[in-house]
């Protein structure tokens, strides 16, 4: 039997750098694509890997055709906070991007569908005011889905278009994560709005001062990458018949930005950080739930995080952040 393959799209991305030795060891090799010449570090570890963005159909079309994909892990993706500045470039790229890679993976109706995976947001939620945010608590995935931002929306729309093609012989089996705030050890922060956290334990890891960019009192959930790219690719590989939606939250713990510093500066007690709330992202946080249910998720395809804030801090990013860091300051 020949080696399934996953497509990865924004694959020099922060959830690039773990997803695609996650997939390794589960004997899947991967063809990497992204805007940017990836690391030395991924192209090791692919079958293939091209420079291309999301929107050359013509290369996307030749990839698809010669190693025929099991998986779609379409990753690429302007982010919250450039999609607010650029709402023309977000719609080319999140709506236009993944609708033209959905039909591209179209296959005959009697065989097996792409797995399509989708990462979305908790952006796709909107919420009044922080009285109602707080009331709400833990929003389910039917809740409050009226999101205020154009990133927001344009996951939103994907979801939908993605479950609604699921329907139609031959189209992708779309499968979406709506991920809280996602903190990694291994990438810098890329311009998300729930970066403020992983901002903030970079920023305290090397020494530099930090000023928050959300109120003292802000409250979202988040998680840490590993345990997101393990649920990335628990839902790839759950059966069909276990998924009750096409849509599912995940959440490792839910924490306000002061709790968050208060546990980071049990680890660097000299570290300097200070709040500076930028109002433009305030208001994007504001609409956010501060937590979310992940039951189905749970109950569907065994979602089970390892981290919550405690040990996100002391099992996973200060190790490897010294390691990380060592390694900068030695050459």
């Amino acid at each position: 039997m020949s080696q399934p393959i996953a497509l990865v799209t924004g694959a020099g991305g922060e959830m690039g750098h773990l997803l695609i030795p996650a997939l390794r060891e589960q004997g899947v090799g991967v063809i990497a694509l992204d805007l940017v010449e990836l690391d030395e570090s991924i192209r090791e570890q692919c079958v293939e890997t091209v420079t291309a963005s999301i929107l050359e159909t013509d290369v996307l079309a030749d990839l698809i055709g010669r190693h025929t994909p099991t998986y779609v892990f379409h990753l690429a993706a302007v982010l919250s906070r450039k999609a607010e500045i650029e709402p023309d470039l977000a719609h080319r790229v999140n709506v236009d991007g993944t609708y033209e890679l959905l039909k591209l993976c179209r296959r005959a109706p009697e065989q097996t569908p792409v797995r399509f995976m989708f990462p979305s947001s908790i952006a796709v939620y909107g919420l009044p005011n922080p009285t109602v945010k707080q009331e709400a608590g833990a929003v389910k995935e039917t809740e409050w889905t009226v999101p205020s931002g154009v990133y927001g929306c344009n996951k939103l729309y994907c979801e939908l278009l993605g479950a609604h093609l699921t329907r139609t012989p031959g189209m992708p089996d779309f499968r979406s994560i709506r991920f809280p705030g996602l903190i990694s050890a291994e990438t810098l922060p890329a311009g998300g709005t729930t970066d403020y956290a992983p901002e903030m334990i970079h920023a305290a890891a090397q020494g530099r001062s930090y000023k928050c960019f959300v109120l003292r009192d802000a409250k979202l959930p988040f998680m840490t990458m590993p345990d997101g790219i393990d649920a990335l690719v628990r839902l790839a590989l759950a059966d069909p018949g276990r998924l009750s939606r096409r849509a599912y939250n995940v959440r490792g713990f839910a924490s306000k930005a002061s709790d968050i510093r208060s546990e980071v500066l049990k680890h660097y007690p000299e570290a300097d950080i200070g709040f500076d709330p930028d109002p433009a992202r305030q208001v994007l946080v504001d609409s956010w739930p501060e937590d979310v249910d992940d039951t189905l998720a749970q109950k569907d395809w065994g979602f089970s995080p390892k981290h919550g804030l405690s040990q996100a801090l002391s099992d996973y990013l200060v190790p490897a952040m010294k390691k990380r860091y060592a390694a900068v300051a030695g050459g």
